[in-house]
């Protein structure tokens, strides 16, 4: 009998995960939120993830549950796991997704090199911070951010006062330094219960409006000391929180050469989507090796560069579908994936992957082929 992944989540995300399943033999299950989301192929179940009957119901006819996203709440993964569930990546280390200030914490335990910070309940408290660090920061929720959402930059204190007056009791907001980066960065590793690790090169994001828009894989003009030191910082996360399956390490390359850790994923990410055509081993299909203890895949290049453009918006008229042909046409090189959405400003529809030996040349290829869906 073929083992059972129980994917929480029915985004893009699992979508990618259904044809690496197929080609290593598991079967895919997928609790998906609505009807008709991006990996409805495999939705075996619909209903609301934050509900511990409707997940325990979906978790019993599965052999391991993992995830499209971090926000399953922990009564509920701890549940599942005193039912006997096997989760992967489990609470223990899902929290520190889930909530930046515990991140922020544990990294500073571990000694992995990360902005200053602090966390802060008043608009005094951010004022205090904001005059150690040149009058700006940048201010986030703790828990629910992402895509940009959650984030901002402030340098006066009464800029926040929203989100102070709408903190429950004994809660508190993070405040960062307003970091110096001249690029920022992501390293990907990917961990099985059993304790093997294997890294991916770190590769360079682009980002427009707090969304990923572009990835070079690897990072150009990575020195050897910057390779070495990014993927010794996803090792050592990936161990010290006791992450199994894909982890994404969202990096700052600093003005003054220091690498810092932004942002935390545990799960295939944006950043990674590259690998799919790049890699010997795409990320999805890593995934669910690690969360099925299967031996993991060489993540090794397929060729000198790969880039990766996501397709955001979507066309103002007609579907994706539509756009299909004039890309293929005219780029036969592109592998084009596209998440079964309909389009809307800034919302992420698909994504274009364009191997290549020549950098600007697969720049040029993966723009080109995008810009048919815009």
């Amino acid at each position: 009998m073929a083992l059972r992944v129980g994917v929480i989540g029915g985004g893009q995300l699992a979508r990618m995960m259904i044809a690496p399943a197929v080609e290593l033999g598991l079967e895919l299950r997928v609790l998906a939120e609505g009807e008709g989301m991006s990996a409805a192929l495999a939705a075996t179940a619909v209903g609301d993830y934050r509900d511990l009957e409707t997940v325990r119901a979906f978790a019993a006819d599965v052999d391991v549950v993992t995830f499209d996203h971090e926000h399953v709440p922990q009564d509920v993964l701890r549940a599942l796991v005193d039912d006997g569930v096997v989760v992967h990546p489990g609470p223990d280390a899902l929290q520190f997704a889930q909530d930046k200030l515990v991140m922020r914490a544990r990294l500073a335990a571990l000694g992995v090199p990360q902005p200053d910070w602090a966390s802060v309940r008043t608009t005094a408290e951010l004022q205090e911070f904001l005059d150690a660090h040149a009058g700006a920061a940048v201010v986030k929720t703790p828990r629910g951010g992402y895509d940009g959402k959650g984030v901002r930059v402030v340098r006066a204190a009464e800029e926040a006062q929203d989100w102070f007056d709408a903190l429950a009791d004994g809660d508190a907001l993070l405040v960062e330094e307003l970091v110096p980066f001249v690029r920022e960065l992501a390293q990907q590793v990917a961990r099985r219960p059993s304790g093997q690790i294997v890294a991916y090169p770190v590769v360079e994001t682009v980002q427009r409006d707090g969304v990923c828009a572009e990835v070079i894989a690897p990072a150009p003009a990575a020195a050897e000391r910057l390779v070495e030191v990014a993927e010794q910082i996803g090792r050592t996360i990936a161990e010290g929180l006791g992450v199994t399956g894909m982890l994404a390490v969202e990096l700052f390359e600093t003005d003054d050469e220091r690498i810092l850790v932004n942002e935390l994923a545990m799960r295939p990410h944006n950043s990674g989507h590259w690998s799919q055509d790049g890699a010997v081993t795409g990320q999805f299909e890593q995934h669910l090796r690690a969360v099925a203890d299967l031996p993991l895949g060489s993540t090794a290049p397929r060729a000198a560069w790969s880039v990766m453009v996501n397709i955001l918006g979507g066309p103002a008229e007609g579907t994706l579908d539509e756009r299909f042909g004039a890309a293929m046409t005219e780029h036969p090189q592109a592998k084009i994936h596209t998440y079964g959405k309909s389009p809307r400003p800034g919302r992420k529809v698909g994504h274009v992957n364009v191997a290549d030996d020549d950098l600007d040349e697969a720049v040029y290829v993966a723009r080109a082929a995008a810009a048919h869906f815009q």
